[in-house]
């Protein structure tokens, strides 16, 4: 088996860059590469692109590399411009330029007005640049600037809009790397959702698997999905961070195709993990004593879609969908522990709402009420 190649962070980029530019800009030498060593220890060296250097500034660019886990940013030049600063004391002053998103909603990892640069790759930035100074002996400010050209298009294909980062990307990362196939950022991505919505003063929140359950939603229900929360295939982990994070109340909205696994205790959805839906679909039909030959028709399915036509056919759809969301709500209200109260809808694309619990009903008013107050 090939071992998966593990690549770098913006954050690391723009360390390395500006390390590069400051080395250049206070030694009046030439650089075209630069080593960082990573918060993960591993060294980093960067082979440096756009050199530009001036009398009182110095710019130049790193590539991002993501490795075999490559994302909208791999191929992008990260750069730092490094000048003086009028500020007399030894300070590192950081701010993002062109195409590096600015914050401006609460929640996030930096404060509202900040350049979305997150704080690990501040202290990296700070880490590497003070290096630098130390080892020429100045004892001034410097000014460092990251940038990102082409950096607002590029944030188009990110969370960033949905979380109130305007004008780019942000330059991220933990630690240092972007191991391959790691589920870490995705996870990170619902948790820093999940904070803003609390830091915005709410103790409720409304969550579904993907933009489907979104759009159903806001059809449906007059629900924007902005305000809404994306879980992906976590929805066991997006219950625990809920719990963990203090909110009182849950709605979950899902496609069958991921809910009914639910109704038997999954709690991460991907196809890679567990798929007993026809199984599952099949028990529950079985209960409400449905014909053998209509269950086997169900264990046949390939689609949820299509097992929803076979219940609806033999007039067993209600009841079934009704106990799965019995179910759903048992293994739910089981995951959280009793410390959060989950609602759920459960619908198909082709034959809308299937089931819901009891309390969905108040959902409804509660989303109103929030709808009204934000127009």
């Amino acid at each position: 088996m090939r071992i998966m190649r593990y690549g770098f962070t913006t954050g690391s980029c723009a360390a390395a860059a500006a390390k590069a530019a400051a080395y250049m800009l206070l030694t009046g030498g030439k650089k075209t590469k630069i080593t960082i060593e990573t918060p993960k220890g591993i060294p980093y060296t960067a082979e440096l692109f756009e050199i530009n250097r001036k009398e009182r500034e110095v710019s130049c660019a790193v590539q991002k590399d993501g490795g075999d886990d490559p994302d909208i940013t791999s191929g992008a030049l990260i750069y730092a411009k490094v000048s003086f600063s009028d500020v007399m004391e030894a300070k590192i002053q950081i701010d993002g330029g062109i195409g590096v998103g600015r914050v401006t909603k609460p929640g996030l990892d930096q404060p509202i007005g900040n350049a979305a640069i997150n704080h690990v790759p501040r202290e990296m930035i700070e880490k590497e640049v003070m290096e630098v100074c130390n080892l020429t002996d100045y004892k001034g400010g410097l000014r460092v600037e990251i940038y990102v050209p082409g950096g607002e298009k590029l944030a188009e294909q990110t969370f960033n809009p949905r979380l109130g980062i305007v004008g780019g990307i942000s330059i991220l990362g933990t630690s240092g790397i972007v191991e391959p196939m790691s589920s870490q950022a995705l996870l990170d991505t619902i948790r820093v959702e999940l904070r803003q919505r609390k830091a915005q003063g709410y103790d409720y929140v409304a969550v579904s698997p993907g933009n489907y359950g979104l759009d159903f939603m806001k059809k449906t229900y007059g629900y924007d999905l902005d305000r809404s929360v994306k879980c992906s295939n976590y929805i066991g982990d997006t219950i625990d961070m809920a719990v963990e994070l203090g909110f009182q109340k849950m709605l979950l909205t899902g496609h069958i195709g991921k809910l009914i696994k639910v109704a038997g205790g999954i709690m991460n959805t991907h196809s890679n993990e567990a798929d007993c839906r026809m199984e599952l679909l099949a028990a529950f039909a079985a209960r409400a004593h449905m014909e053998n030959e209509s269950i086997c028709q169900l264990l046949d399915c390939v689609t949820t879609e299509e097992a929803v036509r076979i219940l609806r056919t033999q007039g067993k759809c209600e009841e079934v969908m009704g106990y799965a969301m019995e179910r759903i709500c048992y293994y739910l209200e089981k995951r959280s522990k009793g410390a959060l109260s989950i609602d759920c809808i459960m619908y198909a694309n082709e034959f809308g709402e299937l089931a819901k619990s009891r309390g969905a009903e108040e959902w409804f008013i509660l989303l109103a009420q929030e709808q009204a107050q934000l127009i």
